[in-house]
């Protein structure tokens, strides 16, 4: 007797079947660029390496980069 099963259980069996899949699939996507990129600077971070802070000169009012980040 050949393995029947009723249609509507068939698509539900294969929807769950891909819902775990993909879940799997995000899981390892995830897992793999953590790994290959452990420690990406925030946005804030990148703009301020950029982009240095400017401190105005009392005596003559023209800006400077700020002395004290080391620049």
């Amino acid at each position: 007797m050949p393995l029947f099963i009723p249609p509507l259980i068939g698509w539900a069996l294969g929807a769950l079947g891909a819902a775990v899949l993909a879940r799997f699939v995000a899981n390892e996507w995830r897992r793999v660029n953590d790994t290959l990129h452990p420690a990406e600077p925030a946005p804030d971070e990148v703009v301020r390496e950029k982009f240095p802070t400017l401190r105005r000169d009392p005596r003559s009012g023209v800006y400077h980069p700020d002395q004290a980040s080391g620049r």
